[in-house]
């Protein structure tokens, strides 16, 4: 059977959060479903780190695991931190820093094709 969520073990219960580790300067990313309909990535930030303002063909969901990012929508800041969630609509432009060390993921929902 071909598995549709990879890079996690299956069939037991995980800490997400520890899936992906912090590392000094950089951003460190873990894909554990990608394909034309959906992605689902775990994000680990350097404190100060960022992801400059971009937008997605998508709604994107992230969800924090760890520490605080702030989270520019449109323009707006918002603090977001462990055990919160945002949404991030399709083309609006949107930026992650991470105010402290910060963990995520990120599931973002693709429309149909048509």
């Amino acid at each position: 059977m071909r598995k549709l969520i990879k890079n996690i073990e299956h069939c037991v219960a995980l800490p997400l959060a520890e899936q992906v580790q912090y590392q000094d300067g950089q951003i460190v990313s873990k894909t554990l479903a990608q394909n034309s309909r959906h992605s689902l990535t775990l994000f680990a930030f350097e404190k100060g780190e960022e992801i400059s303002s971009h937008e997605s063909e998508g709604d994107a969901l992230v969800f924090a695991l760890d520490g605080t990012g702030r989270i520019t929508i449109g323009g707006k800041e918002q603090l977001l931190e462990k055990g919160e969630a945002i949404v991030m609509p399709t083309k609006v432009p949107h930026a992650v820093f991470a105010e402290e060390r910060f963990k995520m993921l990120l599931t973002v929902s693709f429309p149909e094709e048509s």
